[in-house]
């Protein structure tokens, strides 16, 4: 089994920024494609940014791009995302999941395995 588990998010007003963080242990982590997806009240997750085994490979949302950064550290057994240039509608509980499926393109969330217990991000108007 994997553990995930996420640190950071909070609150921020629009044009600001924020970063989230998340940990795993248990099996090795390079062996997993890694990725954040979101949730907002009321809305189904979707996803936000995937990054390959190696960290060679990232994919974003088109809503995201440019704003936001995924990167891995595999010696720190760390995933993180950072947000700049926030708007209200990234407002959402941010979630860490792993795959074991190979590739950075990976946006279905059926298509990971693991998942973290969710971090709130709050951006204001």
């Amino acid at each position: 089994q994997v553990q995930l588990v996420e640190t950071g998010g909070g609150l921020a007003q629009a044009g600001g920024s924020l970063s989230v963080s998340c940990a795993a242990s248990g099996r090795t982590f390079s062996s997993f494609t890694m990725a954040w997806f979101r949730q907002a009240p009321g809305k189904e997750r979707e996803f936000v940014a995937a990054i390959s085994r190696s960290g060679g490979n990232t994919n974003y949302r088109s809503s995201v791009k440019g704003r936001f950064t995924i990167s891995r550290d595999n010696a720190k057994n760390t995933v993180d995302l950072q947000m700049n240039s926030l708007k209200p509608e990234d407002t959402a509980v941010y979630y860490c999941a792993a795959s074991m499926q190979i590739g950075a393109y990976l946006g279905s969330a059926m298509l990971y395995d693991y998942w973290g217990q969710g971090t709130q991000v709050t951006v204001s108007s």
